[in-house]
């Protein structure tokens, strides 16, 4: 059954409910089986998953190379991506640079063009700010790629509330993205009621908290690869690790009762935030694999009644450990 669709902005692109984040097909979760990842990004499109997510960061732009065939073999029945601004450091996994003026920007899309293979990119975000330049600044930039024909639509990661008037008041902004689920929190702060009041989408980053919010496992240090990067984020390891497994207890209690998996009882609270904060929400889980595709896409027919709803509430304030050990390049760190 296909999922239904969702508008992203006042002007933007009309969008399946439910979106695909592409960046674990190339990077950050260990060795990736590239037939299996072909493969899902065919069924999550005949599912009705339109928005796939990218960035040229991701793989140092081998995400986008490898979207490359599937986009143009599909590009009037997607809506495409990806992002800009964020750079890494190939000997230093943990390391971040981020760039948001002008000549880097011109530069930056057409990159990513051509590794797209594509004339226009649909959504184009700032994937972090870079606070030393004017957030209108940065915006002007873009929209001149908007008229210019480059990109269609634009978007933000990472910003706050204020943030995203500011930008709001240079261009229309179609959406913003961030991490939101139910260990994280942050942006109900001040970029939600923004959102909400401006008419911006929420695109919803690891709305599975990295898989945590699955089952998948319990302990990063113990369970995943030498190359998996949860190794590196506080919640997922030590004592921390231990303490947030055991906060899933309500969400395996409700799944149980609704015969569904942990983690369509997750997705199903972050797509409901749509109606408690009046806003779009098209949340964009990552995954390789087409069994998870159909179980995620399952979620957005899962409605949580006001009482799991309840059961589920307290655990973002529970939840023990950052989200990275470097919170800096994050819009928390700006509120």
């Amino acid at each position: 059954m296909k999922i239904g669709t969702v508008r992203l902005g006042a002007g933007g692109p009309e969008v399946g409910a439910q979106g695909l984040g592409c960046m674990g097909m190339s990077q950050s979760y260990g060795p990736t089986d590239a037939d299996e990842a072909r493969a899902t990004l065919e069924r999550a499109l005949e599912l009705g998953v339109t928005l796939f997510d990218t960035a040229d960061v991701y793989g140092g732009g081998e995400n986008e190379k490898f979207l490359a065939p599937f986009v143009r073999a599909h590009r009037e029945e997607i809506v495409l991506a990806t992002k800009f601004g964020l750079g890494g450091d190939a000997g230093d996994p943990g390391a971040r640079t981020i760039r948001n003026d002008r000549p880097y920007i011109r530069r930056a899309v057409e990159e990513s063009l051509k590794r797209l293979g594509v004339d226009e990119i649909d959504l184009y975000y700032m994937h972090r700010r870079e606070v030393s330049v004017p957030i209108e600044e940065t915006v002007g930039a873009m929209a001149e790629l908007v008229a210019e024909g480059k990109v269609k639509h634009l978007g933000l990661s990472e910003v706050t509330g204020a943030e995203l008037r500011a930008a709001q008041a240079v261009h229309p902004i179609a959406a913003l993205q961030s991490e939101w689920s139910l260990f994280t929190r942050d942006i109900e702060a001040t970029a939600v009621p923004a959102a909400a009041e401006l008419g911006v989408g929420i695109v919803p980053f690891s709305p599975l908290g990295r898989g945590f919010l699955t089952g998948a496992f319990v302990n990063a240090d113990q369970e995943l690869g030498a190359d998996d990067f949860r190794r590196r984020q506080p919640r997922f390891t030590g004592d921390n690790a231990a303490v947030n497994a055991a906060l899933l207890a309500p969400v395996r209690k409700i799944a149980e009762g609704r015969d569904a998996t942990l983690g369509q009882v997750a997705l199903a609270w972050v797509q409901q935030r749509a109606s408690l904060h009046g806003v779009a929400v098209v949340p964009i889980p990552g995954t390789r694999e087409r069994s998870r595709i159909e179980e995620n896409t399952a979620a957005t027919r899962l409605i949580l009644t006001e009482s799991e709803l309840a059961l589920i509430e307290p655990i973002a304030d529970q939840v023990a450990g950052g989200r990275y050990t470097d919170m800096t390049f994050t819009a928390s760190s700006r509120e």
